[in-house]
């Protein structure tokens, strides 16, 4: 298979760089780190991509089976790192693909040599001694409202993630990602998120991490970020100054510096 086909793989920026691979979340594709691609073409290699089912990718390659874990998606990453041939790679990844990272860095541990976390739960839902943001019924209710109608679903929950009431084009511009998205693989998706719990993987990673939260952010509260920050031996947490759950568009600049600020201290 074409990998570089089906998950619309674009290569751009410094070939003679380190290589940095840009991975969207939930609903999104990779247009939307088109605010923080020009900040790092002049000195790196900015590898970006959509996981099938998601933008312009094959969706004749989506499988239900596949996909209704984590690992599927992970294994999407770990295709387009091979395909590359990519070494030591900076892997940056937004809300889920974030875990999505860590599963692939423990996959292909030559590949993906540090983890830069924008917005990252390991866990949406709150357990005992830990606060994913929601409560079992929370969840439940959310992915029944998403398969009840997903359109509808979209344009309620798009400006709500995305903060920034003042902003309405953020949250237009969300929306209509996910209502870009098939339903039903859209379904998939949003089922395999917000029911992972990928919590005791954190604790694996050996690479340089950098979690990136927002000061306000329903669906990754900071009592998240510091969780993720705790659990990953050595990483480093920054805190910016954004709302919402999507910085890279409502706050890019901030977003850009504590990114280009961690890719210098690996050089």
């Amino acid at each position: 298979m074409d990998i570089r086909r089906r998950n619309n793989v674009t290569v751009t920026g410094n070939p003679q760089g380190p290589t940095v691979v840009l991975a969207h979340g939930f609903g999104c594709d990779q247009n939307m780190w088109r605010l923080t691609t020009p900040a790092l073409m002049n000195d790196y290699r900015v590898v970006a991509f959509d996981y099938v089912g998601s933008g312009s990718s094959d969706l004749s390659a989506f499988s239900v089976e596949r996909y209704s874990a984590l690992e599927g998606y992970a294994q999407d990453v770990v295709d387009v790192c091979e395909t590359l041939d990519l070494r030591d790679a900076t892997f940056v990844g937004h809300s889920v693909s974030a875990m999505i990272g860590v599963l692939a860095a423990a996959m292909i541990p030559e590949r993906i040599g540090a983890l830069i976390m924008v917005a990252p739960s390991p866990c949406y839902i709150d357990d005992e001694n830990y606060r994913g943001g929601f409560s079992a019924e929370d969840i439940d209710e959310l992915l029944a409202s998403l398969e009840s109608n997903y359109l509808g679903w979209s344009a309620a929950m798009a400006p709500v993630i995305m903060g920034n009431a003042d902003r309405p084009e953020l949250g237009e511009e969300l929306t209509h990602s996910f209502c870009a998205t098939d339903p039903e693989m859209a379904q998939v998706f949003a089922r395999t998120t917000f029911l992972s719990d990928s919590r005791t993987a954190l604790q694996g990673v050996k690479v340089p991490t950098l979690v990136l939260e927002c000061t306000h952010d329903v669906i990754a509260p900071r009592e998240v970020g510091a969780y993720v920050h705790q659990a990953i031996p050595g990483s480093s947490l920054v805190t910016l100054d954004a709302t919402g759950h999507c910085p890279h568009l409502s706050a890019p600049e901030a977003t850009n510096e504590a990114i280009a600020a961690f890719l210098r201290s690996l050089r």
